[in-house]
């Protein structure tokens, strides 16, 4: 497997863009998250360095202080949503989201619950990680108004909390559902528990494309402008790794004591959900991310969005710049 592996980087550097010098790409991510699963296979099978550059790793404690570090000059990319994205390119702030993954959670309930469609949650107790500005919370509160004619967030109580205390909640059955990111709603599916509503066929019901990737790589406009091509070999970078991980069952037998599953239903249903996640390829369409865009300022309000009225150009990364 070793002498195939090298064999494959041989390859695809042949292909790699012809930068002057091999761009190191300064890279926060919190090492306990999901994206480094990726960011670890593409390192460690040298998929970096087969596309041209040396992605290089710190630890950071969370998204804000990533998004600073960012903003700073301190590191060159990190992992966030499109949304914040466009809301600092329009206060003038030269970042570009390169999609990583498409993967969103859902509203689950305990094996035994009596719900079998959302309005059947009113008067009951939801735990949503996150805050209620949560974009996945947004979807779903949407989802409610629009198409089962109630809000939400009115004839329910809501929980807001970090995803390990919901996930836990909802084990203990603390709360009558949980809305969590896409990676304990695959430990809650091991644990047994169904989702009475993904955020994927919520946005689908809405109008809006379960294909829009809403988290990537964001990186500074100006590291890209100085290694033309980087943006595409970042892209790159990331669909090989996750077609490694579709391919080769060994690529996460080595990442799974990082993934830190209980059990083998739990190991796998991680797998799928991420893999679940890959975005397709091409172009993200702006006109339904305008979409998003609105519905988020319409439910999210200045809170989430700032005063950004329409997504400003340049927000998404186009192959081949």
């Amino acid at each position: 497997m070793r002498s195939l592996t090298s064999a494959l980087v041989a390859t695809l550097l042949s292909f790699a863009p012809a930068f002057a010098e091999r761009p190191v790409v300064r890279t926060a991510l919190q090492l306990s998250g999901t994206v480094n699963w990726e960011a670890d296979t593409i390192r460690h099978y040298r998929l970096d360095e087969a596309n041209g550059f040396s992605m290089e790793v710190t630890d950071i404690a969370g998204a804000p202080a990533a998004q600073i570090a960012l903003i700073a000059g301190d590191v060159d990319m990190i992992v966030s949503d499109w949304l914040w994205v466009a809301r600092e390119r329009a206060a003038g702030r030269d970042l570009v989201f390169i999609p990583y993954s498409r993967a969103v959670g859902g509203l689950m309930v305990a094996p035994g619950s009596s719900a079998k469609v959302l309005a059947d949650l009113k008067g009951r107790k939801i735990g949503v990680a996150g805050s209620p500005i949560d974009k996945s919370w947004l979807i779903v509160r949407a989802y409610a108004q629009k198409v089962e004619g109630f809000d939400l967030a009115v004839e329910s109580e809501q929980v807001f909390g970090a995803p390990p205390l919901i996930y836990k909640a909802a084990l203990d059955g603390q709360v009558d559902g949980a809305l969590n990111f896409w990676n304990f709603g695959a430990r809650m599916q091991a644990a047994g528990m169904r989702t009475l509503l993904s955020v994927g066929d919520a946005a689908k019901a809405l109008g809006l494309d379960p294909e829009m990737p809403l988290v990537g790589y964001v990186v500074r406009g100006e590291v890209l402008n100085a290694n033309p091509g980087l943006g595409e070999a970042i892209a790159t970078a990331s669909r090989a790794a996750k077609e490694k991980l579709a391919s080769d069952p060994a690529a996460w037998e080595r990442i799974r004591p990082m993934m830190k599953a209980s059990n083998e239903a739990e190991f796998e249903a991680l797998k799928a959900g991420f893999l679940a996640g890959t975005p397709r390829k091409g172009l993200v369409d702006e006109k339904a991310a305008g979409r998003m865009l609105a519905l988020m300022t319409e439910l999210g309000g200045g809170d989430l969005v700032g005063n950004l009225k329409e997504l400003p150009d340049g927000v998404f990364h186009h192959p081949g710049s």
